[in-house]
Parts: structure tokens; C-alpha cells; sequence
């Protein structure tokens, strides 16, 4: 059986959907966290997916950036949501009032 890029495609689809109903089903800042992460994976396997198919660099030059932006999203990101889960353990996504000055 033969792997074609339909396969990829169509596993990035299910990764990006697991991702969107984990972010909007849980309020829990971490797993939301997560399944944003969970989705730019997705999006990244389908630009290589792309990039693959058309014979093309661009895709995976794309995929680069998006990689350095996550990481610098994860260092702030978690950063925030580290420090507001100590303060308040049980906080959740609404609890948007911790972040006023």
C-alpha cells in the first residue's frame, strides 16, 4: 500500500479538528494551549504535505517560520499561564479579570 499525499492531508484535517473542538470544549488554559499547538502542527503537516506534492521548497521555508513563532508564542504563552495557575489553581479561560492590572 502506497502512502500518497491525500493520506497526509486527511490526517492533518482530523489533527486540526481535534484541536478546534479541544479549544472550544475545554476551559482549562493549559489544554487549550495545547490544542492550539495541536492545530499549528496540523497546518504545518499539510504545508509539507503541499510543498511535497508540487515539488516546491516553499512550503517547508514556510513551515520554518511558523515553527519560530510557536516557540516564541510557547515562551510567552506559557509564561503567562504558568503564573496565573499558581496564583489561582482552579482559574479558567474566563477568569479573564486575573489579567487586569
Amino acid at each position: 500500500m502506497v502512502v500518497t499525499g491525500t493520506w497526509y492531508l486527511v490526517l492533518s484535517a482530523m489533527l486540526f479538528t481535534i484541536g478546534g473542538v479541544g479549544l472550544l470544549v475545554r476551559r482549562n488554559p493549559l489544554v487549550m494551549f495545547m490544542c492550539i499547538e495541536l492545530m499549528l502542527n496540523a497546518v504545518n503537516l499539510s504545508f509539507v504535505t503541499f510543498a511535497r506534492m508540487l515539488g516546491d521548497v516553499d512550503g517547508q521555508a514556510v513551515v520554518f517560520f511558523v515553527l519560530v513563532v510557536a516557540a516564541a508564542e510557547v515562551v510567552v504563552g506559557l509564561a503567562i499561564i504558568v503564573a496565573i495557575m499558581r496564583r489561582r489553581p482552579r482559574a479558567t479561560a474566563d477568569d479573564l479579570a486575573l489579567l487586569k492590572g
